[in-house]
């Protein structure tokens, strides 16, 4: 009876491998997509299929060890009243094979570096040329804004699933690309959540240039109100949706920041000199 479960096992070791090279090139798994996130279900279909991959793997490597069990002499498989020796191998026919909560998922940034493509950054030099300091008397604290010019265009509204409160281009903008993952993806729309908007004062780390968040030009967003772990390379799967539908706005995501911080949406440079030539900021 020995002979039984190590033909299964046998055939098993012969299969997995197959399927495990041939799966990837029917279905590529990696996240390099080049459009807008139109499609959500897609990018979590991935995410789901990356993760089932890596439970055969793992499920192929106990299968070796008890072949090399059986093949020894050390124990036979233990077969289940009806035959079945599949839960001997840790499968679970009783549990759905599905990613919880896909959108809070966390996963690694495909190619952060380039995420924001040839939009340009608004650095703290161009927004001073532009517009001088939000207020004279910065420091590493959050402040109320000062400069007339900016002060004036200052709101505070519901924008969406969020309450900001930013430059009215900004703030309009930001409109525009809720509205489309409303249309889009309302289920990821409702679990979107801000961690601030303003914050007048010096970018982290230093005496002389102020942060995009002091200007009103930028927000920072999580997904079902958990806070993102700054630097590690990774974000939360629905974060990596936003990101394309903040980019067609024209909008430049931090994850491709030195230190990465994916939580962080600021309006890019182009932007900015898109509403000054129309006299609108």
């Amino acid at each position: 009876m020995r002979l039984v479960p190590a033909i299964i096992l046998a055939v098993a070791i012969i299969v997995a491998p197959v399927l495990w090279y041939v799966f990837p090139l029917i279905v590529p798994l990696e996240e390099n997509f080049e459009g807008p996130a139109i499609d959500s279900g897609a990018r979590i279909e991935i995410e789901m299929l990356s993760q089932q991959m890596d439970d055969v793997r793992t499920r192929l490597e106990q299968l070796s060890l008890e072949v090399s069990r059986v093949q020894s002499g050390a124990g036979a498989v233990a077969l289940q009243p009806d035959g079945d020796a599949a839960d001997s191998f840790g499968f679970d026919s009783s549990s759905p094979n599905e990613i919880i909560d896909a959108y809070a998922q966390v996963v690694l940034i495909a190619n952060r570096k380039k995420v924001n493509r040839q939009l340009r950054l608004a650095s703290s030099s161009f927004l001073r040329e532009t517009f001088g300091l939000p207020r004279e008397d910065l420091t590493d604290k959050c402040q109320s804004m000062t400069n007339e010019r900016l002060e004036s265009k200052l709101v505070l509204e519901q924008v969406g699933p969020v309450r900001v409160r930013m430059l009215q281009p900004a703030v309009d903008s930001l409109r525009t690309v809720f509205e489309n993952i409303r249309k889009t993806d309302p289920d990821l729309y409702d679990r979107i959540n801000t961690a601030g908007s303003l914050c007048v004062r010096f970018i982290r780390g230093s005496t002389t240039s102020a942060s995009a968040h002091a200007y009103g030009l930028a927000v920072d967003l999580n997904i079902d109100g958990v806070l993102d772990t700054l630097g590690d390379g990774k974000t939360q799967l629905g974060l990596t949706i936003l990101a394309d539908f903040f980019r067609e706005e024209g909008w430049v995501w931090g994850a491709a920041w030195g230190r990465e911080d994916s939580m962080h949406f600021e309006v890019s440079r182009d932007k900015v000199e898109e509403w000054v030539a129309a006299g609108i900021l």
